[in-house]
């Protein structure tokens, strides 16, 4: 690789993609919406172009993607809950549109992070296939990030010159981490210390460290056998070590971050209607609700996924254990805050 565009680069994933591109001497191309980090990224050694890529003229695209031979698209608008527009905008428009500009500049790989909420269907599910399709998708979050999957199937298609990967990875977490540690920090801090969740935080889910991510997406950059990976094809991406949700959170907050921490067990259904609740408000007020249905969705149920494609396609094995990433995170916790 010559010179990777990591997009979505202010974000957890792609900060640290940046920095691990970076460290293996490769060139590195960065946008995101947060200018601030932006310039944080060009005094490590990245050039750093702030874009809109949903809005971007051709002209812009074409000068971001100029001399870059492989993408990194990591940006996304990844919320349970907001205006259909604009998840059409950041997850549909924008990665349509890049993938037209990366074919028109000659861009030999294309890494394409997706995501697992699209098996999501408020059922217990285990090792679910990269197959999987639910009758419906939940939110407007796991539908866009669909048919942006799509857009990278029929750019696969389209321009055989340009080899597209869809990577699925599974909870995220890590430094730089911006939504899933944060959050629930938050509610600990705002609530003495007490974790409210669905069954006591029984749910056994995959877990996935940062780390572990980029490695999956540096192997599908550097996968030479088109014939064992084809163009388009979707991968899961976790640890491999499923987990019970209470146990995860109880060896980072309790163990690790010595926070107050004692978790609330709260019947599915009550937190459901309250979330539903909650989220009716938020039409009204506009403001993002505490709560949605999915969120408690995905804390009640059940999900790990089958990584056979992974291990035997990509040839991608975990190079940092669950415990360990745990560990390293809480460090990075408390030497940033």
């Amino acid at each position: 690789m010559k010179r990777v565009l990591v997009t979505g680069a202010t974000g957890g994933l792609g900060r640290n993609a940046v920095d691990a591109l970076l460290e293996q001497g490769v060139a590195v191309r960065a946008t995101g919406r947060n200018a601030m980090i932006g310039a944080q990224l060009v005094a490590c050694g990245a050039d750093f172009v702030a874009v809109d890529l949903a809005t971007a003229s051709a002209e812009q695209l074409a000068q971001l993607l100029q001399g870059t031979d492989v993408v990194w698209h990591c940006a996304a608008l990844s919320s349970p809950w907001g205006r259909l527009q604009d998840f059409v905008a950041a997850n549909i428009d924008a990665t349509h549109r890049l993938l037209a500009a990366a074919a028109d500049a000659n861009v030999k790989r294309f890494i394409h992070i997706s995501t697992p909420a699209l098996y999501f269907d408020y059922a217990n599910r285990f090792d679910v296939p990269e197959s999987y399709q639910p009758r419906r998708y939940v939110n407007h979050y796991a539908a866009t990030k669909a048919q942006a999957e799509q857009c990278v199937r029929e750019a696969a298609a389209q321009h055989p010159q340009m080899h597209t990967v869809i990577l699925r990875p599974r909870a995220i977490f890590g430094p730089y981490d911006q939504v899933l540690i944060p959050r629930l920090l938050r509610v600990l801090q705002a609530r003495n210390g007490k974790l409210p969740l669905p069954n006591g935080g029984s749910a056994m889910l995959d877990l996935t460290y940062v780390e572990n991510v980029v490695h999956a997406m540096w192997l599908a950059s550097m996968h030479q056998d088109i014939q064992t990976l084809p163009s388009g094809t979707a991968l899961n991406i976790t640890n491999h070590e499923p987990i019970k949700l209470g146990v995860a959170l109880k060896k980072l907050f309790h163990d690790g971050l010595q926070q107050p921490f004692q978790i609330v067990a709260l019947p599915r259904q009550l937190m459901a209607i309250a979330a539903r609740g909650m989220q009716a408000l938020s039409a009204i007020t506009g403001k993002e609700p505490m709560l949605t249905p999915y969120s408690v969705g995905t804390l009640s149920y059940h999900m790990t996924l089958d990584n056979r494609c992974a291990i035997d396609m990509l040839g991608y094995r975990p190079l940092v254990s669950l415990d360990e990433g745990i560990a390293r995170t809480i460090k990075w916790m408390k030497q940033h805050g």
